[in-house]
């Protein structure tokens, strides 16, 4: 990387350690370890063709960078998406996860709580660089009454802001899930709403979907073309039961009942939703078990928020993206006129059939394991 961009970073970084003294509604120990997180990636990555060039590179991880790279220049050449330093450097840190985010909802609500910070906005989580006091944050929530988990998380982007690298967390996943995840980064630094979390990341896996087909086909790896449609066959039935849930607790939660008893029904809704999975499971899936691990603890509310924050919009974008013959710059150019009217936007989700039903997996709730994170 050269001295410039250093520079630049480094002064970024010196403008985001003033905001943690200039914002003091904030939590300062909150930012300061964001600020720290953020130093420690810039600090270990290097130029992908830095590596490669490295003859000490070992053979398994010059493998993954090259493909790595030349999914990074399809997605500048075909995809229309940016062309700039974001994801043509390498970090490895070391850990198996980036950030680990609370996700959080009152105990008898399914709607997310929302936390604002500079660059993102608001979002419906809270991203720590150490999961220890990820679940730290997630306990005193739970001993407050609030319905609270902690994700990992594989893929982090700043939106660009800092020229983010490839990350070793994300080198494990599928080639079709690696070259998806650049696709769906790539796409926030294209339109992105300070405070949406719904809108902007239904646009990243629409880009996301519609970039990996082409990519897969200009690759000519139809077995895996195959493969992701299974998977995304998998993720629509899966979101769709989570989306079923979370509208019968809606309606659970408009009742007069007593907490007891509400506690009571709420319990038995999640019951329901893990004896419909082992249905879907045993019965269309035969066996197919790459969701166990999701079912395979106790749930609350908070289990449902991705959900809801990645999918609910989707089928109003795949119907826009549709409209206008499958044309991706022609595509973006109609969302960043629809992202600048909150009425727009509203509208465009309200579009193309109900939530969960046109919707594909992404690493939040797919086989992959963690999620993607800004």
């Amino acid at each position: 990387m050269d001295l410039t961009h250093e520079r630049v970073t480094v002064m970024r970084l010196r403008i985001l350690l003033l905001c943690l003294v200039l914002l003091p509604s904030l939590s300062g120990c909150y930012l300061i370890q964001a600020a720290a997180g953020q130093m420690q990636i810039v600090a270990r990555r290097e130029p992908i063709a830095k590596v490669l060039a490295d003859p000490a590179t070992p053979p398994a991880l010059r493998t993954r960078l090259e493909y790595v790279a030349a999914a990074r220049d399809f997605a500048s050449q075909q995809l229309g998406l940016p062309d700039n330093t974001s994801y043509r450097s390498y970090a490895d840190l070391k850990r198996p996860y980036v950030i680990w985010n609370v996700f959080a909802t009152d105990e008898f609500s399914v709607d997310p709580r929302r936390w604002c910070f500079p660059i993102a906005g608001c979002v419906v989580y809270r991203g720590y660089f150490n999961e220890a006091t990820a679940q730290r944050y997630a306990r005193r929530l739970r001993l407050r009454g609030v319905d609270a988990i902690v994700g990992p998380v594989a893929a982090y982007s700043t939106l660009g802001y800092f020229q983010d690298p490839v990350l070793n967390t994300m080198l494990g996943w599928s080639d079709a899930s690696l070259a998806g995840t650049l696709f769906h980064e790539l796409a926030h630094q294209v339109v992105y709403v300070a405070g949406d979390s719904e809108f902007n990341e239904a646009f990243a896996t629409v880009v996301e979907e519609a970039g990996l087909q082409r990519w897969l086909d200009q690759q000519g790896r139809a077995s895996e073309i195959d493969a992701y449609h299974l998977q995304r066959r998998r993720g629509e039935q899966f979101v769709e039961l989570l989306l079923i849930t979370r509208e019968r607790l809606r309606q659970l939660y408009r009742t007069r009942l007593p907490p007891a008893q509400m506690r009571d029904r709420k319990h038995q809704e999640f019951g329901l939703l893990k004896y419909r999975y082992e249905l879907l499971k045993r019965g269309e899936w035969q066996g197919y078990s790459g969701y166990d691990r999701w079912f395979d603890r106790a749930l609350n509310n908070a289990n449902l928020i991705s959900a809801a924050t990645y999918y609910g919009c989707i089928p109003g974008f795949e119907a826009l993206l549709s409209s206008l013959g499958g044309d991706l710059p022609r595509f973006y150019e109609e969302v960043r006129k629809v992202s600048e009217s909150k009425a727009a936007r509203a509208e465009l989700c309200a579009k193309g059939g109900s939530p969960g039903v046109n919707s594909s997996p992404i690493s939040t709730t797919s086989e992959s394991g963690g999620e993607k994170g800004r």
